[in-house]
């Protein structure tokens, strides 16, 4: 097992790791609750940890992460409903209409 990071929070620990395993790397969450001996502990020391089972596959679930979190911006305007959508999003949040491509 090799530690990829530190996570500001069990949230998004969890995220980051489930989004390794939908990439199919094995990936679990430590120090999940150890923000409740904060101030037993540095604070620094009892932030969540994302791992991956694979140290071979370190590199890769960097870049998986990376990748996911500087998804690229767009501006679009929805053939269904008309209204201009921001952001990373394939899909109208009013219509559900798909990004056209």
């Amino acid at each position: 097992m090799k530690r990829l990071l530190h996570a500001p929070n069990l949230a998004l620990a969890t995220l980051w790791a489930e989004q390794l395993s939908h990439a199919g790397i094995d990936a679990c969450v430590q120090r999940a609750h150890t923000c409740a001996i904060v101030g037993e502990l540095p604070p620094d020391q009892c932030l969540p940890e994302v791992w991956v089972l694979d140290d071979a596959r370190a590199d890769e679930a960097r870049a998986v992460l990376h990748a996911w979190q500087h998804l690229p911006e767009r501006r679009w305007a929805c053939r269904g409903c008309g209204e201009i959508v921001e952001g990373p999003f394939e899909q109208c949040w009013n219509c559900g209409a798909a990004m056209p491509r």
